[in-house]
């Protein structure tokens, strides 16, 4: 067990989430994965967790399987084209997890996600929340973009506002 891990986890509270994400900055979010729905048919969701609770945090519960529990919670599975992308920052740790549907997994290899979450992690370590996670939609955006462009009836079946948990 990880020490400095439960502790971070344990201090974390809604005020160091809606200080990383003011109201402001959940505005742009909402407009940047709307505007992203725009240019492909993907589906981007984002969620935010500020920490897990101590008994799963006990267990050594990762970010990463969290974010496929938050996939599922979310139901970013349930797309016509199987083309639904969470992005997940599990804000105590710092961790970004990049989820995506059958449909995407099939296209995008595992490396491009990755580089998008090892990005968007340097911006949060230097406190630049907000333009992190506008990158992190732009990055994510133009994988979307290659693999499923946008067509004329393009709409969103998933909700554009970011969750916080």
């Amino acid at each position: 067990m990880d020490i400095k891990r439960v502790v971070r986890h344990l201090f974390m509270s809604r005020w160091h989430v809606n200080l990383a994400f003011p109201p402001k900055t959940q505005r742009a979010m909402e407009k940047a994965v709307r505007e992203s729905h725009r240019a492909h048919i993907g589906q981007v969701r984002f969620a935010v967790e500020g920490a897990l609770h101590i008994g799963v945090l006990l267990k050594g519960m990762s970010a990463r399987e969290r974010a496929i529990d938050v996939f599922s919670e979310l139901r970013v599975w349930d797309t016509e084209h199987n083309n639904g992308v969470l992005i997940y920052l599990l804000l105590a740790d710092r961790d970004v997890e990049i989820v995506e549907d059958r449909g995407v997994h099939s296209k995008v290899h595992a490396a491009e996600w990755e580089a998008i979450c090892q990005n968007m992690e340097a911006e949060f370590r230097s406190g630049r929340y907000e333009t992190g996670v506008l990158r992190g939609v732009e990055q994510v955006t133009e994988l979307l973009r290659r693999h499923f462009p946008a067509q004329r009836d393009t709409h969103s079946e998933l909700p554009r506002k970011p969750t916080v948990l």
